[in-house]
C-alpha cells in the first residue's frame, strides 16, 4: 500500500533520516531540504532529491515557510513531514501547506493553534474534566492579580510564557519579593522568542515527575494510546533521558492518565500522532501541554509496542483509518533512550560544536542508534547539539539498563565533548536504578560527585577503543569509495 508517491521532509539530521527510512520501507520517494552548511549532511545524501533552501541561520532556511512550500511543489511532493523542532508546531506553516494544496503530516493547523496556547489549552482541558495545576486562568494583566493568585495557591510558583516551550521564559518564584521582576522578565523573553508577551502563573511542584502518553488519532475520531513514557531527567527543562514504560506506573494510574490523554485528544479534535504531557507528584497528575508532533523519544514507544509511529503518521495523513483498537496494543519489555549531545556536562551543558575525528556507534542485541553524523562530520554551531539518540531495549528494566551501559561503553565519539559520561553516571546511579527520579534529578549532589570520575574513565576508554579506528591508507581508500558510492546512488 502506497500512501503518497513523494514526501518532502522539512527538517535535518537524524529525524530527517528517521522519516526517510519509513518512507523508503513504504516505497515513497523523499525530498530533503538543506541550508548551505548542511550541503554534505547525511540526510541530504540519503534522500532521493535534495534542494538548498538558504543560508545557515534557520530563519533563512529551515524556517522559511514559503520557500519550503515552493520546493515541495517544484519537486512534485504531495505531502510535507515537519519532523520535530523548526516548523513542526507552527500553525501558520501547517495552514500554508494546506492552502498550497499539499498535505501536512500532522494535526490540523486549527488544532496546533488551539493547543499552542498553554492558557487556552489548559482552560479547555479544565472544562473537560482533566486535572490541571492551579494558577491564573488568563494571561497575567497586572502584578496585583499575580500576587493575589500566588498567595492563594502558595509559593513557590512558576511564571511561564503562554506560547512558549523548551523551558524558554520560565522563572521559578520562591516568594512575593521575586514575583514582579520574574513577570516583567518573562514578558520580555516571551515577546522576543515567540512574538507573544502573554505569560501566566501557576503552582510550582518542587520535585515532580514528567510523564507522558503517546496517542494516535485518525480522521474518524478513533483514538488509541501507545502507553506511557517517563521523561523526568532534564537539563534546563529539556529532556536528556526517556524510558518506557514509566517505572512508577501502576495499572490504576495508567488507566486514569490514558483516559485523560484520550479526553485531551477528543477535546482538541486531534488527528495524527501527538503526546499529552503531565506532571506527577504525590499520587496526583496534572495536564501540562500537548506536543502536536512526532516526539524525539518516540523510539522507546516503538520498542515496547512494535508500532512504527512515523508510518502511522503517514497513513493517517493519507486519509486511512487506524488499523488497530486499544486491545490490540500491549507493552513488551522496557526501553531507554539517551540523548547524546555535543555538550559539556561539567560546564553547564555548554554546546561544543566541532569536527568528529573518531566515531564508532554501538550495536548488538536490543540497541538502536538514530543519528545523522559520521566520522569526519562537523557539528555546526547553528542548530541543536544532538549527535544521536541511543536506545536500549530489554525484557525488563534491569536488562534495558544493563544493555545501555554496554552500549555506552562501546560508543566512541572523539573530537567534541559529549553527554556520554553523564549518561554512564546515570546508568550507575542507585537512585535511577531504583526508579527514583524527578525533574531536578541532575541538580542533586550524587550525580555531580560521580560525573568527574566517569568523565575521566570514559575519555580513557574511548582513546583505547579508538586505536582500531585510526585510518591507514587502505581504510581511507575504502571510506572514500563508499562516500563516492553514496553520492552517486542516493540522489
Amino acid at each position: 500500500m502506497k500512501y503518497f508517491d513523494k514526501i518532502l521532509i522539512a527538517n535535518r539530521g537524524e529525524i530527517a533520516i528517521r522519516i526517510m527510512r519509513a518512507c523508503r520501507e513504504l516505497g515513497i520517494e523523499t525530498v530533503a531540504i538543506y541550508s548551505e552548511p548542511d550541503r554534505n549532511a547525511l540526510h541530504v545524501r540519503y534522500a532521493d532529491e535534495a534542494f538548498c533552501v538558504g543560508e545557515a541561520h534557520p530563519s533563512k532556511s529551515y524556517l522559511n515557510k514559503e520557500r519550503i512550500c515552493n520546493v515541495a511543489k517544484k519537486s512534485g511532493a504531495e505531502a510535507i513531514h515537519p519532523g520535530y523542532g523548526f516548523l513542526a508546531e507552527n500553525a501558520g506553516f501547517a495552514k500554508l501547506v494546506e492552502e498550497e494544496g499539499l498535505t501536512f503530516i500532522g494535526p490540523s493547523w486549527k488544532t496546533i493553534e488551539m493547543l499552542g496556547s498553554k492558557i487556552e489549552s489548559k482552560r479547555a482541558m479544565r472544562e473537560a474534566g482533566v486535572p490541571v495545576l492551579p494558577g491564573t486562568p488568563e494571561g497575567v494583566t497586572s502584578i496585583d492579580e499575580a500576587r493575589r493568585v500566588a498567595a492563594e495557591i502558595g509559593y513557590p510558583v512558576i511564571v511561564k510564557a503562554s506560547a512558549g516551550g523548551g523551558g524558554i521564559g520560565m522563572h521559578i518564584v520562591k516568594n512575593e519579593d521575586q514575583l514582579e521582576e520574574a513577570i516583567e522578565k518573562g514578558k520580555r523573553i516571551a515577546e522576543s522568542a515567540f512574538g507573544d508577551p502573554t505569560i501566566f502563573v501557576e503552582k510550582y511542584l518542587t520535585k515532580p515527575r514528567h510523564l507522558e502518553i503517546q496517542i494516535l488519532a485518525d480522521g474518524t475520531g478513533h483514538t488509541v494510546h501507545l502507553y506511557d513514557r517517563e521523561c523526568s531527567i532534564q537539563r534546563r527543562h529539556q529532556k536528556l533521558l526517556e524510558e518506557a514504560p514509566s517505572p512508577i506506573m501502576t495499572p490504576e494510574l495508567r488507566e486514569r492518565m490514558a483516559e485523560s490523554a484520550i479526553t485531551v485528544a477528543k477535546t482538541a479534535n486531534y488527528k495524527n500522532a501527538g503526546t499529552v504531557e503531565f506532571l506527577y507528584s504525590n499520587g496526583d497528575y496534572y495536564f501540562m501541554e500537548v506536543n502536536t508532533r512526532l516526539q524525539v523519544e518516540h523510539t522507546v514507544t516503538e520498542f515496547i509496542t512494535g508500532i512504527d509511529v512515523v508510518k502511522q503518521q503517514i497513513a493517517i495523513a493519507a486519509g486511512y483509518d487506524l488499523a488497530m483498537d486499544q486491545e490490540d496494543i500491549s507493552i513488551r519489555g522496557h526501553a531507554i533512550e539517551c540523548r547524546i549531545n555535543a555538550e559539556d556536562p561539567l560546564n553547564n551543558f555548554a554546546a561544543d560544536p566541532g569536527k568528529i575525528v573518531r566515531y564508532r556507534s554501538p550495536g548488538g542485541p536490543g540497541i538502536r542508534v538514530d543519528s545523522g553524523v559520521h566520522m569526519g562530520y562537523t557539528i555546526p554551531a547553528h542548530y541543536d547539539s544532538m549527535i544521536a539518540k541511543l536506545c536500549a531495549w530489554g525484557m525488563n528494566r534491569e536488562e534495558a539498563i544493563q544493555r545501555m551501559r554496554r552500549a555506552i561503553y562501546e560508543y566512541v565519539i572523539i573530537g567534541v565533548k559529549t553527554t556520554l559520561p553523564l549518561h554512564y553516571a546515570i546508568m550507575q546511579n542507585p537512585y535511577f536504578i531504583a526508579g527514583e527520579t524527578h525533574t531536578h534529578f541532575l541538580q542533586e549532589g550524587h550525580i555531580a560527585a560521580s560525573l568527574r570520575r566517569y568523565l575521566h574513565e570514559e575519555e580513557a576508554r574511548m582513546q583505547t577503543l579508538a586505536t582500531s579506528l585510526r585510518q591507514g591508507k587502505q581504510v581511507a581508500a575504502i571510506t572514500a569509495a563508499v562516500d563516492v558510492y553514496i553520492r552517486k546512488n542516493t540522489r
